[in-house]
């Protein structure tokens, strides 16, 4: 029963950490509060933490075999580049077109934010590796074991962890009334910019894998 707890409290410390830095999820996130308003941008949290909630799972899968299969990882790197490469042309374009367009309030489903969530949440690839990871860790320190009972709180901790960190960004954004027209003004180069860094960094990560293996 100890390592349920440790297994708990671990995994959502991890989760987070994971989401913690400024990112495509929690930057969107922020942003869907700051223009739609605190509802909008809870459930966009919701349904970007429910995918995470199956990317752990797929990281608790692909841990299993990842010494067997380490192509999986590469793959999905190299799928992230091309995603967060187009995520950085899409937001560049987005503020630009904002910048031409007077800002006016308008009327946004709730249920546009919730699947926008899981959008975004599921052509994010890297908490999959990120997870996968974290539960190579815990197995060898004794935390999980790949029993249902403890697949399932950890994943559940997975999404829970991710939750509170992106409440945290909906909220801290939401509360900002006097900054809120300057960040929605230039949110979308803040996310273009972001994205631009997260293809640096996973194209170092594939060179030093390839390097690796070299």
């Amino acid at each position: 029963m100890t390592h349920v707890v440790i297994l708990f409290f671990a995994t959502f410390s991890a989760a987070t950490m994971g989401v913690l830095l400024p990112g495509l999820v929690n930057m969107t996130a922020a942003k869907t509060s700051a223009q739609k308003g605190r509802t909008n941008g809870i459930l966009f949290a919701i349904g970007a933490s429910l995918v995470v909630i199956g990317q752990a799972y797929i990281g608790v899968l692909i841990s299993k075999y990842l010494y067997r299969n380490t192509h999986i990882i590469d793959i999905l790197l190299k799928i992230a580049v091309i995603v967060f490469a187009f995520f950085a042309i899409y937001f560049f374009v987005a503020g630009r077109k904002r910048k031409e367009k007077k800002m006016r309030s308008v009327y946004v489903s709730k249920r546009k934010s919730f699947f926008k969530g899981m959008l975004l949440s599921a052509l994010n690839m890297l908490p999959i590796p990120y997870f996968c990871g974290i539960n190579a860790a815990w197995n060898v320190s004794g935390w999980i074991k790949f029993e249902l009972t403890d697949i399932l709180i950890f994943i559940l901790a997975a999404g829970l962890g991710t939750f509170t960190t992106l409440y945290i960004y909906v909220v801290y954004f939401n509360k900002m009334q006097d900054k809120t027209e300057r960040f929605t003004k230039y949110s979308d180069y803040i996310l273009s910019a972001l994205m631009l860094v997260l293809v640096i960094i996973t194209l170092i990560r594939i060179f030093y894998s390839e390097l690796g293996r070299g």
